[in-house]
């Protein structure tokens, strides 16, 4: 995609999340889908993992304090116009980004959140307190928050999502509750399609976007990271709501059917024009 330039500025977007060793997910992600889209990548990190495909094996948390001054050093130089954030792992680091983007005011860029609880292999990305702070302290300031299944169980206190009722059901009580965007993501569940349910509660709409599954694909090890990042480099270019994660969508369709083998045992992500795939996404009204 061609870069977003507005009087011969270049857009920028913000990151601020866990580093990836293997660079398949975290910053790493969230930079390769920013240039994706065309625009400029910034990052705070809030964590540092040792990690493979295998499995994570290390987390340190960087300061609350240290999180706070990337932040804050970025926002008046490069005025992002969107920002997202993903592995933040304590609860003083998620109360420090949220002071940031609260005390930045009407010029706080379009924040995504993607609530990062738990790694796909099973380990424990944030604590119990971090996962409370995020729920009370940053969703409220949020234009989307992007949670996979197990997170909306968590975020919206309904316990097990089984169907695609429950998705809609956990969508609403986050939304009520924090006053965003929501975007449940069904890639956990089995099917044919990917189905993610998106609502908007202040038009009051609700749609469900569809894509296929690919079989046996080589990797999907850094698909949240990506979709947030994509959802939050489109809202930078000027889109819309449903336009940013449509085209978010497409973007990590594509990077799942086009992932690669990269060294003796680990795959990733490959790269892939957004804009190419949105036939592969339907849309329809909930």
């Amino acid at each position: 995609m061609r870069p977003a330039l507005d009087g011969g500025r270049l857009a920028a977007a913000l990151s601020v999340a866990g580093s990836d060793s293997g660079g398949n997910a975290g910053v790493q992600a969230d930079i390769r889908a920013f240039h994706a889209f065309g625009v400029h990548a910034c990052t705070a990190l809030a964590a540092l993992t040792a990690q493979n495909p295998s499995g994570v094996f290390g987390v340190e948390a960087v300061p609350p304090e240290f999180v706070a001054l990337q932040i804050r050093t970025v926002l008046p130089a490069y005025a992002p116009a969107a920002a997202k954030t993903g592995m933040l792992a304590a609860e003083g680091v998620v109360r420090a980004v949220a002071a940031c983007f609260r005390d930045a005011g009407a010029s706080a860029p379009a924040l995504v959140v993607d609530p990062v609880m738990v790694a796909t292999s099973g380990a424990k990305l944030a604590d119990g307190g971090a996962a409370l702070a995020m729920r009370d302290a940053l969703l409220p300031l949020a234009a989307l928050a992007t949670p996979n299944v197990p997170e909306a169980e968590v975020l919206s206190g309904l316990g097990r999502i089984a169907s695609k009722a429950d998705m809609e059901a956990a969508a609403r009580a986050i939304a009520a509750r924090a006053g965003c965007a929501v975007l449940v993501k069904g890639g956990h569940r089995a099917g044919a399609e990917a189905d993610d349910f998106l609502l908007d509660p202040a038009s009051g709409s609700a749609w469900w976007l569809s894509a296929p599954v690919v079989p046996s694909p080589l990797s999907t090890h850094g698909t949240g990271c990506s979709l947030s990042a994509a959802a939050a480099a489109a809202l930078a270019r000027g889109a819309g709501l449903l336009e940013a994660v449509t085209a978010a969508k497409a973007w990590v369709y594509g990077a799942i059917r086009s992932s690669v083998s990269v060294g003796p045992g680990a795959a990733v992500l490959g790269f892939a024009d957004p804009a190419r795939f949105l036939p592969d996404v339907s849309v329809r009204r909930a």
